[in-house]
């Protein structure tokens, strides 16, 4: 029950993004969230598609280092406080998270949120029987569909 998520490698100077993303446009890969984070001299964007592994192929073919990882993606209620639900029951079962970022999808009503967790198996099994809802790879472009 895990997504794949593709961190890239990237300097941080003008235009570096948009090679990125022409990139991914030419082999045709659509981005479903994206979340960047710099430093002075490079950045890491990380991201989540609907062919995860065309896209890292595509990636490397252009000269970035980039790597998959498994990450968590749980649907929430698209509403205030949501999210403070989800982080207590994430803390409570002693989850730590790394980092996490959001999206939106077509699906009225709900929110999306990508967990980096250091050992999401673990996390995926703490989860079972729980009322967080995760999202595997597979259901990704279910949320997109109209």
């Amino acid at each position: 029950m895990t997504t794949k998520q593709i961190s890239i490698f990237m300097e941080n100077r003008p235009g570096s993004l948009y090679e990125l993303c022409k990139a991914l446009e030419e082999e045709n890969i659509n981005m479903r969230a994206m979340c960047l984070a710099e430093a002075e001299d490079f950045g890491i964007c990380r991201i989540i598609v609907d062919e995860p592994l065309t896209a890292a192929t595509a990636l490397r073919d252009h000269g970035y280092i980039c790597k998959i990882t498994k990450v968590l993606t749980i649907e929430i209620e698209d509403k205030a406080g949501a999210l403070v639900g989800i982080l207590n029951q994430l803390g409570s079962m002693g989850i730590n998270l790394e980092y996490a970022y959001a999206f939106l999808s077509k699906k009225p009503d709900k929110a999306y949120m990508v967990l980096r967790v250091l050992h999401p198996e673990t996390a995926v099994e703490k989860l079972q029987g729980s009322n967080i809802r995760l999202i595997c790879q597979d259901e990704l472009e279910e949320l997109f569909e109209d």
